[in-house]
């Protein structure tokens, strides 16, 4: 199922080959370095770009004697370059082709997340313009609140994958460091000119300062944010899933023609796309952890972390890139039933009004205690009787000594709650946010 949604630029990015690629291409730019600061001649180093190669199959054969998959690589390397071979790796140590190397790979996959939260940004704003003004019931706790719109839950998870948006950018920025300092940091045997060079080639920057490796505080960063926007996404899946339930069928996954739902009951239609992303959801936040974990480790280094590595690299980037994509898809075509919503709006009788009621009566000099208790009354009484709240205020003397039937009636308007949503769609979209308009009264 992954393979099928995950781009191909992003199972490409952790290929074996494009691994091997990447460390190639970190040796052949030192060489070119040490070449530039006459460590080396510049003859070798051109012979080395144009010669070096490998082998996926004999660096394995090689690997499975020496246990060692960078001397394997090498060794591979050397047998096509000759003997200006010698100079390949020259005072390096074999984190400084690792962690530069996976430098480049993370950027490149948050490059690809970049674009995939670019499309669901896209998809979660169309839906939004949409359904602006398509009323419906606001909970808390799961009960009837108070009138919302759907456009303003779906401009909620834009503006919060916006941020999200920031959070990659500044993770990915945090990741794009490369080190090419030698065995403890030192640069005891390879010029810090050589690590300018190479990082600047790359378009990372240089550690300022590294040990054996490039500090796990950055990778934890990165995982850490890839967890957040996974949350994200769980966040929008355990809303839909909640819409489709039965009893509420406000909104559903899109049902295609022939899809099946049940082997046992041919009737239901299930969001098992939005389930299949809260559990991805859990996949990635635990690969967080696991990175938190690799920021303490022995000393100056030790390779505790590289295990850990070579899953949580791949899998969080492939599932979040997945994930973006899949929840972009069921936001596009989500189907949406503005006609339920509004039934259920009117399920509680009026209810959703109770605090109009109770400003009204402050403002009129009542105070806030009484007035809590003059509502909430009449409120319990719509509750237990199934009666409607507006005519139980009507009827109620005491709230009536106050409140003229005209007052009431406005504040039993739904309009008058919802006369902020332009506000809020202008702070989420800027001007786009003032595009669609509210429906006519008796229109809808």
């Amino acid at each position: 199922m992954i393979k099928r949604y995950t781009r191909e630029a992003m199972g490409r990015v952790w290929t074996e080959e494009y691994k091997f690629q990447t460390w190639l291409q970190v040796e052949i730019l030192v060489c070119e370095a040490l070449a530039k600061i006459g460590q080396i001649p510049k003859k070798a180093a051109q012979n080395i770009r144009r010669k070096a190669r490998f082998s996926l199959d004999r660096i394995s054969a090689i690997e499975a004697e020496t246990k060692h998959d960078v001397i394997a690589f090498l060794t591979s390397v050397g047998e096509t370059v000759g003997p200006d071979a010698r100079y390949i790796h020259l005072g390096l140590t074999s984190s400084d082709i690792l962690d530069t190397a996976m430098a480049v790979r993370l950027r490149e996959a948050s490059k690809l997340i970049l674009k995939a939260c670019d499309s669901l940004l896209v998809a979660l704003k169309r839906k939004a313009m949409t359904h602006k003004h398509t009323v419906m019931v606001g909970r808390s706790h799961g009960i009837h609140a108070e009138p919302i719109t759907f456009g303003l839950k779906l401009a909620l998870w834009y503006d919060e994958m916006r941020r999200n948006r920031r959070r990659i950018q500044q993770a990915m920025e945090a990741i794009s460091v490369g080190k090419i300092s030698g065995a403890v940091g030192t640069y005891a045997n390879i010029s810090p000119k050589v690590e300018a060079y190479v990082c600047k080639k790359l378009s990372l920057q240089p550690a300022a300062i590294s040990s054996q490796i490039v500090q796990r505080d950055r990778y934890a960063e990165f995982f850490a944010t890839l967890a957040i926007v996974a949350s994200t996404i769980e966040k929008i899946a355990v809303e839909v899933r909640h819409l489709q339930r039965t009893e509420v069928s406000e909104a559903e996954e899109y049902f295609s023609k022939g899809q099946k739902g049940s082997s046992a009951m041919p009737h239901k239609r299930n969001p098992i796309g939005s389930e299949n992303l809260s559990g991805l959801a859990r996949l990635v936040r635990s690969n967080a952890a696991a990175a938190m974990n690799n920021v303490a480790l022995w000393h100056e280094r030790d390779i505790s972390h590289s295990s850990v590595e070579r899953v949580i690299a791949p899998d969080s980037t492939i599932l979040v890139d997945y994930m973006l994509g899949r929840t972009a898809e069921i936001i596009h075509k989500l189907v949406v039933y503005p006609k339920r919503m509004q039934q259920n709006l009117e399920l509680n009788r009026g209810l959703i009004f109770s605090q109009q009621i109770l400003l009204a009566l402050a403002m009129k000099g009542v105070s806030r205690e009484t007035a809590y208790k003059m509502v909430q009354k009449q409120a319990m009484q719509a509750w237990k009787k199934e009666k409607n709240l507006k005519d139980l205020v009507l009827n109620d003397s005491d709230i009536r000594d106050y409140l003229k039937l005209e007052e009431i009636e406005r504040l039993f308007d739904v309009k008058a709650q919802l006369k902020h949503v332009n506000t809020i769609f202008t702070r989420v979209f800027g001007t786009e946010g003032l595009k669609r308009k509210a429906p006519r009264a008796g229109k809808k």
